[in-house]
């Protein structure tokens, strides 16, 4: 089991990054919100969780402890893969999840893609014994990439999350105003992610 992995970063893609270690490129699947945060040249500490799969071994990446736990719980429910509990914490905070099971709020839970009324209410079910209440562990604003195209990369987490490229064209233009200066992939992302489900 691969705990962590730290490391220079040799690349980062639209939703993966590939950490160096001893001379060996290991490419994490990450949230638009953790990529945002590192740096292709500097060099980053990730906690990861490996799947494996018959036919594939893949690593996911995380801001911190916090992120990885709420993943790896989000799986014991049924139902849920590593893609669907990839896309809880690339929607929610981890407290938020908490929130959300603990206040049986369904309707939260609906927000992050691939998640159902029938399946908010099993992971509820069967998480809510298991998942503890929130932290208040404050999750520090991603800093924005100094030259990343936000939008490209907002866009592209959602198409990522099952969104078409339309409707994550019309999110992004929805959440454009909210960018600033220095735009906040991760805040941009999860912003984009509620229009789309309101709409």
């Amino acid at each position: 089991m691969i705990a962590f992995v730290r490391g220079e970063v040799a690349a980062v893609t639209l939703s993966s990054a590939v950490l160096e270690v001893g001379g060996v490129g290991l490419e994490l699947m990450c949230t638009p919100g953790t990529l945002a945060t590192l740096r292709v040249g500097r060099p980053a500490t990730l906690p990861t969780s490996m799947v494996v799969r018959e036919d594939s071994l893949t690593i996911f990446g995380f801001l911190d402890e916090d992120e990885k736990s709420i993943f790896e719980i989000a799986q014991t429910a049924s139902g849920v893969g590593p893609k669907v509990a990839q896309a809880i914490v690339a929607v929610m905070s981890p407290d938020d999840v908490r929130r959300a099971i603990t206040t049986e709020d369904v309707k939260a839970l609906t927000r992050v893609p691939g998640i159902g009324q029938k399946g908010a209410q099993r992971i509820i079910l069967e998480l809510k014994d298991r998942i503890g209440p929130p932290v208040g562990a404050h999750h520090p604003a991603a800093t924005p990439a100094a030259s990343a195209p936000w939008r490209d990369q907002v866009q592209q987490g959602l198409v990522g999350l099952g969104w078409s490229a339309k409707e994550s064209e019309k999110a992004v233009e929805a959440v454009a105003p909210e960018a600033g200066d220095s735009p906040d992939v991760g805040a941009l992302l999860r912003a984009a992610l509620r229009t789309l489900s309101k709409a």
